[in-house]
């Protein structure tokens, strides 16, 4: 144990040392994320599907749909409810048991940048007010984590959201036809692409999309969810405090850096 300490602690002191000359690991500047590729549709039993890779970074995502009552404060509206498991599969850093707080955390993360980006139209997923709303249902699997996992359960979650496809459902009965294939009719979308984009504090650098042995060392860190420059949730991480001229910083990266994920993600929601 004390050989892996010393030798975390001699990585960390070379990682900083290279931020610090505006250099990284891999090569990559500060503001630049690694290559992102995706699939989608490949889940048979869900309505829609994502996985998603960024580096070495690796998670898949399900869309299932089910009918339920609606939440007392929105009787006229669908809902949401986002879980995410973290599996050893992915990382030895996760263990097999109930939810910890990283797999409760990175599913509040996704549920929020979504509920309040207003990407999902709920309001058009009742069936009968106060009775019966579709209820949308978002499963979150890494499969690896080489660092920066919620970037990416937060792409692979758009383009699940935007592969799903409505079951079939017997109003007469009152129930989903699953033995039916699913309509053409697509979830109700709105037409702006929420993004969720995390920056990192590591000493006085800040940088994007970062690796394991980067994430790790993070002092603080800043994920937010934006369409078009517009911010709809934020939430910080990690101890570390993050200074006015700092988070100024970190708006002008996230206006800047979405745009070019979103053009790296656009082939696909197309």
């Amino acid at each position: 144990m004390p050989e892996q300490i010393d030798t975390s602690r001699i990585t960390g002191e070379r990682l900083k040392e290279y931020l610090s000359q505006g250099k990284r690991f891999d090569e990559r500047a500060p503001e630049e994320f690694r290559e992102i590729s995706a699939e989608l549709g490949f889940a048979k039993n869900a309505e829609g599907s994502a996985k998603v890779k960024i580096g070495k970074t690796e998670v898949i995502v399900g869309v299932k749909m089910e009918v339920a009552a609606p939440y007392p404060d929105s009787k006229d509206k669908g809902n949401l409810m986002v879980t995410s498991e973290l599996l050893p599969l992915s990382s030895p850093k996760y263990e097999l048991g109930p939810p910890k707080f990283p797999a409760i955390e990175l599913g509040r993360l996704i549920d929020r940048g979504i509920r309040e980006s207003k990407f999902i139209q709920l309001d058009k997923l009742c069936i009968k007010e106060g009775e019966k709303v579709w209820t949308v249902m978002i499963d979150i699997y890494p499969l690896n984590d080489d660092g920066n996992l919620v970037d990416a359960a937060g792409i692979a979650t758009v383009l699940a959201l935007k592969n799903t496809k409505m079951p079939k459902y017997d109003e007469e009965e009152g129930k989903i036809l699953h033995d039916e294939p699913l309509t053409k009719e697509s979830l109700p979308l709105s037409k702006e692409i929420p993004i969720t984009l995390t920056v990192h504090k590591i000493g006085k650098n800040l940088i994007v999309d970062p690796i394991v042995e980067e994430e790790d060392m993070s002092e603080a860190r800043i994920t937010i969810t934006s369409s078009d420059g517009e911010i709809s949730s934020m939430q910080k991480g990690n101890m570390k405090e993050i200074e006015v001229e700092e988070f100024n910083k970190i708006l002008d990266i996230v206006e800047k850096v979405e745009r070019d994920i979103f053009k790296k993600v656009e082939k696909y929601i197309k």
